[in-house]
């Protein structure tokens, strides 16, 4: 399945996700959440992919920001439907019951940087650069970037890199938290795929629940959140996965998880 601005591809259990707009960075404008937001309900619905990355075409961006030129025309009403259309689109990434990669190599700003922290992990090249402008717009970010940056970077560095809109290179990103490895561009791809594959001969079941354990959990107090884990670690014993991956650790043999 593709279409003008998003490519998909699915080779066995890996789905690759292509935003498909060299021409302006990869800027997400509505036909690209659109778009984008049927190519993750086509994953969601297909039970033997286990793993997604996600990229931008080209070079030069992952993806270098909403569509300025399209927002600059909205009116109060209008933006805050593209700002919720935003935040649909990657809630939809982040409550998915896959492993999300979001494979960043070059610009992740603004919207692109909102994009890459909804997705599980982020790997980055050397060149890549990361920001959230907005303010120096006028606005502020509309994608769920005010929420998912103190989370991931803390409450004072997320205000300071919102305040001031100033860049961070891939290796302060690693430093910060905001990526999970920075990688040579060469091998970066390669690197990106044998994650995947090592993520695919996991549990597609258990992927989900542990996904699902994090997210949820994070929202909750601690004690709350135990309860929640220890809930959903009994339901991984009414799965086919658990009975297959312990029985192979007791016979000595690898699993094949269905």
């Amino acid at each position: 399945m593709q279409n003008n601005v998003v490519l998909y591809e699915q080779k066995g259990n890996m789905a690759y996700v292509t935003i498909n707009r060299p021409e302006a960075l990869n800027a997400l404008n509505g036909r690209v959440l659109k778009s984008l937001n049927s190519v993750l309900d086509l994953i969601r619905e297909t039970d033997e992919i286990s793993t997604v990355i996600i990229k931008g075409a080209g070079n030069k961006a992952f993806v270098a920001g909403a569509d300025i030129k399209e927002m600059s025309g909205m009116n109060c009403m209008e933006a805050r439907a593209f700002s919720k259309l935003g935040q649909e689109v990657f809630n939809k990434i982040e409550k998915l019951p896959k492993a999300v990669i979001a494979a960043v190599n070059g610009f992740a700003l603004g919207g692109g940087c909102e994009l890459a922290m909804a997705c599980d992990i982020r790997i980055a090249t050397k060149k890549s650069k990361f920001a959230l402008p907005e303010l120096g717009l006028g606005v502020i970010p509309g994608f769920a970037g005010t929420q998912r940056m103190p989370r991931l970077v803390g409450k004072g560095r997320a205000k300071e890199m919102m305040f001031t809109s100033k860049q961070v290179g891939a290796e302060e990103a690693y430093r910060i938290g905001l990526v999970n490895e920075v990688v040579d561009e060469e091998n970066f791809l390669n690197y990106c795929d044998e994650m995947a594959k090592t993520i695919g001969t996991r549990s597609k079941a258990a992927i989900a629940i542990c996904k699902s354990s994090v997210n949820e959990g994070m929202e909750l107090d601690i004690d709350k959140a135990m309860l929640h884990e220890a809930d959903l670690f009994g339901l991984c014993f009414s799965t086919e996965d658990q009975r297959e991956g312990m029985g192979a650790f007791i016979e000595k043999r690898k699993p094949i998880f269905k």
